[in-house]
């Protein structure tokens, strides 16, 4: 479990901040925020995230400024904060384990064209990971 308030900021800069924003507009979604290079790295998950065995489509938009890392507005709301750390990456690929208020999830976002990627929970998850 990790207290947000611990994972970023002042203190910890060797920790890079993640947040998962529940957003109702348009259309009920999340969005998974990772910082990067002093902005958050952004995607719109239509159907939230996936559970074991599921693939859920992420759809990269604009970079976000780090100031959402706590935003929220009548439309928008944390579904979840802490930080993340980077395991393998490539051109198409890159691997990560969210470190949230609960749990500890692996994933893995998968690049399939444009500003598609797929978005899967991996099946060796950390021992603090999310009951199946």
């Amino acid at each position: 479990m990790t207290d947000p308030e611990e994972s970023h900021g002042p203190g910890r800069p060797d920790r890079a901040a993640f947040v998962l924003h529940d957003h109702r507009t348009p259309r009920p979604h999340f969005d998974l925020r990772l910082e990067e290079g002093g902005v958050l790295r952004s995607w719109a998950v239509p159907r939230g995230l996936p559970g074991p065995d599921e693939s859920r489509l992420a759809v990269a938009v604009d970079d976000h400024d780090l100031d959402h890392l706590r935003y929220t507005d009548a439309d928008k709301s944390i579904a979840d904060t802490g930080w993340w750390e980077e395991h393998d990456r490539n051109d198409r690929r890159m691997v990560f384990t969210l470190h949230g208020r609960e749990f500890d999830v692996r994933y893995v976002l998968v690049h399939t064209g444009g500003t598609q990627w797929l978005l899967r929970r991996t099946r060796a998850q950390p021992e603090d990971g999310p009951p199946d």
